[in-house]
């Protein structure tokens, strides 16, 4: 069909560092790999190039977002594409290795690579017998391989050696073949830093550290070794993809709610979630809510700290668009956004609704007050300030900490050192300050 760079669209989601991608297929059909329950830029894709999504193709059962191929199955009609090991439990065309798909000009050709997870999937895509690129989605990616612990710590070992072969196998393709990969930087299936999202086989081969290593035994521990933690909603979303998510009927939204229905929630055991930036949180928020700031990353951290089960209210700035938490909160299956404080804090203040402050301090203001750091342990060690202890925020969730009244909470530029002071006053610490910026400073 004479494929070229302009057939293909990748859609990168920067706050779970992934990538979907839609190729369009020459006849106004196209193919979605791997998009995300969130399909507004997919569909914003699709429009501007008039095309209907065709086929839906899954590399793996994601852990980190809820599938959009049952929501393109249901709005679209499109054929969803993926492993039969799988065992979906919702209409698919079920495919093995080797097994092809006609699509038109092009063909599909799955690729077994397990090691992400068991049933994992790569798709090779053809025009006639050239090899234009393949979707690796959590095998081969930018600069490593995504995580093999995913199934528990006690399948690390032995996913990490599929992972092995499967790089193997595709560093048998052609050099020139792209590689579209799922996981990239930013994603907790494991990316090491980078700009750069897509390579080739050939590149891979030159650069990526765990194609170097001399043997098998030397790629496990090189990968097992570079994994950090992960969002805990990463445990249970699997199987929720297995099952296939709920369609959604309308755009996801909140109802606004009046300071008292909010009271009563709370009081009723709602989460609290305060969407402002910083600066508003820490001027004044209701007592025992969880600052999260409405950025990219406000889903991964919803998903660590607090539960898929229990009611959750927002509260906003007056420039905040309410729909988007909603989607954000709908991409990882939290379906329970009961609604937001209508009218923002000013609502509650007139209400006469209890409001608390947290400082904010900068680098020359901390003095000798204890400091408290939430990065990432590869963060952390990467360089640190003298003496400041160190907790992942990720795991101030299950364990909030005990900590020094007074400590000052810091990360690397202030939104998740004040999740991590949120959490740490709901336990009961006063006094507690959040540093503007981070180590740097």
């Amino acid at each position: 069909m004479g494929f070229t760079d302009e057939h293909l669209v990748p859609l990168v989601d920067d706050g779970l560092g992934n990538s979907a991608y839609l190729v369009g297929l020459g006849d106004g059909r196209a193919l979605a790999v791997d998009a995300s329950r969130d399909l507004r830029a997919l569909r914003a894709a699709a429009e501007r190039r008039g095309l209907t999504v065709a086929f839906a193709a899954d590399t793996h059962l994601h852990a980190d977002f809820l599938t959009g191929a049952v929501q393109l199955a249901a709005d679209d009609g499109a054929a969803v594409l993926a492993s039969a090991a799988g065992r979906r439990a919702y209409p698919h065309i079920p495919l093995a290795d080797g097994d092809e798909i006609d699509l038109g000009g092009l063909t599909l050709r799955a690729l077994a690579t397990p090691g992400h997870t068991d049933e994992h999937l790569s798709f090779l895509l053809l025009d006639g017998p050239r090899e234009l690129g393949v979707f690796t989605g959590g095998s081969l990616i930018v600069g490593s391989a995504a995580r093999t612990d995913l199934l528990g710590a006690e399948r690390a070992e032995e996913l990490a050696r599929a992972q092995y072969r499967s790089l193997r196998r595709l560093t048998e393709l052609p050099d020139t073949t792209a590689v579209w990969p799922t996981h990239g930087a930013g994603s907790f299936c494991s990316a090491p830093p980078g700009t750069e999202r897509t390579t080739t086989i050939g590149a891979q081969k030159a650069a990526n550290d765990l194609l170097a290593a001399p043997d098998e035994d030397t790629f496990v521990h090189r990968l097992l070794g570079s994994l950090g933690t992960y969002p805990a909603y990463f445990d249970h979303l699997a199987e929720s993809n297995r099952k296939g998510p709920a369609v959604l009927t309308s755009t996801p939204g909140q109802a606004p709610l009046t300071a008292g229905a909010v009271r009563a929630l709370i009081a009723a055991g709602a989460h609290l979630v305060d969407a402002r930036p910083v600066t508003e949180f820490a001027a004044g928020h209701i007592a025992g809510a969880v600052s999260n700031a409405l950025r990219p990353t406000f889903a991964t951290w919803l998903g660590w700290l607090l539960p898929d089960d229990a009611s959750l209210v927002v509260v906003l700035g007056p420039r905040q668009d309410p729909a988007e938490p909603a989607w954000q909160a709908a991409k990882i299956g939290y379906d329970r956004l009961t609604g937001r404080l209508d009218g923002g804090m000013d609502a509650w203040r007139a209400d006469d609704g209890r409001v608390e402050t947290i400082q904010l301090v900068t680098a020359d203001r901390i003095g000798d007050r204890p400091v408290l750091d939430v990065r990432q342990d590869a963060e952390f060690e990467a360089g640190h300030i003298p003496g400041a202890g160190h907790r992942e925020l990720g795991t101030l969730a299950a364990d909030t900490h005990d900590c020094a009244d007074g400590t000052v909470v810091m990360c690397g530029h202030g939104e998740r050192a004040m999740t991590a002071a949120s959490l740490l006053a709901r336990n009961g610490a006063r006094g507690l300050a959040v540093l503007v910026g981070g180590a740097d400073d």
